[in-house]
């Protein structure tokens, strides 16, 4: 793994609001946390919905997410513990596995399942939807797997380890980019007494969600299992993040769309009769 020296952020974004997560369950009833929801998707815009899972009981999570149906956006999985297996009906198959991602472009739409391999042991990740621009969500559908030894890594000086799964952060370019939106994408592993920095666009929306211990963001704590959404100032330059105990987090940005959002379930769409036809599609077998 490379020693990577962070660039300098001459002016940090704050943190805006504080998000505490809504208590859910989805498929065949798998427990999780949903932190990003339909309330937040104007103002993190091009990102719809970022749900957390995490749980050493068979029962919160053994049904998995059995057919179901998207069209309209991405879907970004990031395994942190666990084994899950992915089929859908454009004929993609993998198995994704402790430090993994599975993207998957569902598009002009496609129908997926997503089961745990495991019986019991720890089941942990985040799945992230991150919309398609208009001109893009009908294309053909698009999936790959990435193995935890293909998501780039870097260590700084002062000891943080960052994986870079989407975008790029101190010159280490990630697995994935994507031309529109310039989705960002970090996993930043903060042992206690550490800083991290990286350069954000003035022009991305963007947050953090800490999973593990607690971070400072100028004068603003973040607890664990909280989202902070960093602040839109023009002036700033990237996020400096400090944390005096072990901490873990991802950092995700994006640019926004700046278009309609009309959902309704697993279709995301640009106006309410984009839905009506992706409803007949789908009813109608029209799907991937």
């Amino acid at each position: 793994m490379n020693t990577i020296a962070q660039t300098a952020v001459h002016q940090s974004r704050g943190i805006e609001r504080l998000v505490e997560g809504v208590a859910t369950s989805d498929g065949a009833g798998v427990k999780l946390t949903r932190v990003l929801t339909g309330k937040l998707q104007r103002r993190l815009d091009p990102f719809l919905m970022l749900d957390a899972f995490g749980s050493d009981n068979p029962d919160d999570y053994i049904a998995g997410f059995p057919d179901h149906p998207h069209r309209g956006f991405e879907t970004v999985t990031y395994m942190l513990a666990g084994r899950m297996r992915h089929r859908d009906s454009a004929g993609h198959e993998g198995l994704l596995q402790n430090g993994g991602v599975q993207w998957m472009i569902a598009g002009r739409g496609v129908i997926h399942s997503e089961i745990p391999e495991q019986e019991n042991g720890v089941m942990e990740g985040f799945q992230l939807w991150l919309n398609l621009p208009a001109q893009n969500k009908m294309r053909e559908p698009w999936y790959r797997d990435f193995p935890s030894e293909a998501i780039p890594e870097y260590v700084t000086p002062d000891g943080v380890t960052v994986r870079v799964i989407a975008g790029s952060s101190n010159g280490v370019a990630g697995a994935v980019t994507r031309e529109i939106t310039e989705p960002l994408y970090l996993d930043i592993h903060i042992p206690a007494g550490a800083g991290f920095s990286t350069a954000v666009p003035a022009s991305h929306n963007a947050f953090i969600y800490v999973y593990r211990g607690a971070v400072q963001v100028g004068d603003t704590p973040v607890e664990s299992h909280r989202m902070g959404i960093l602040s839109n100032t023009p002036e700033a330059d990237g996020v400096v993040i400090a944390s005096t105990e072990d901490a873990r987090l991802i950092l995700v940005a994006g640019k926004p769309l700046n278009e309609a959002i009309v959902q309704y379930g697993p279709f995301v769409m640009n106006t309410p009769e984009e839905i009506q036809r992706a409803l007949q599609d789908f009813g109608s077998g029209r799907f991937a």
